[in-house]
């Protein structure tokens, strides 16, 4: 099967470019797998794990959202922030999920505290789950020293 043109960029830099074998991507009712000649497709994605596999390996991309955009020579998706598994800075993430889960135990007063908790948490999650993943494909032991 033809290799698939495929980038990932945020309005800082390229994250990722690369000819592909499948994309697949965290889209709004889940997971969309994308292979070389999918039909034509753009599509919001929510925030979390991006997979691009090429021969027998596979690279996890945290995305913070954003859209995917299939088109007939490229697959790009557009994301205000997406990382790499080994550009992820754990303490930060793990700081950013105690946090929104506090806010989440204590009394929230309003729904809008309310939403933007769990978006903090489901994002810190997803960057904690892609590190490990990344920590691991790289032989090193895990974040909580499996």
């Amino acid at each position: 099967m033809a290799p698939l043109r495929f980038e990932i960029v945020t309005a800082e830099r390229q994250v990722y470019a690369d000819e592909v074998d499948m994309v697949v991507a965290p889209g709004l009712e889940g997971q969309l797998g994308i292979l070389p000649h999918h039909a034509p497709l753009l599509t919001a994605l929510q925030p979390g794990e991006l997979r691009v596999k090429k021969g027998g390996e596979e690279v996890s991309i945290f995305v913070s959202g954003g859209f995917l955009e299939v088109r007939p020579d490229k697959v790009v998706v557009l994301a205000s922030t997406a990382e790499r598994a080994e550009e992820i800075d754990v303490s930060r993430a793990e700081a950013a999920r105690k946090r929104a889960q506090e806010r989440l135990q204590g009394r929230v007063e309003e729904e809008l505290d309310s939403a933007r908790a769990k978006a903090s948490l489901a994002r810190a999650m997803a960057r904690l789950k892609i590190a490990e993943k990344g920590r691991r494909r790289r032989g090193q032991p895990g974040l909580l020293g499996q």
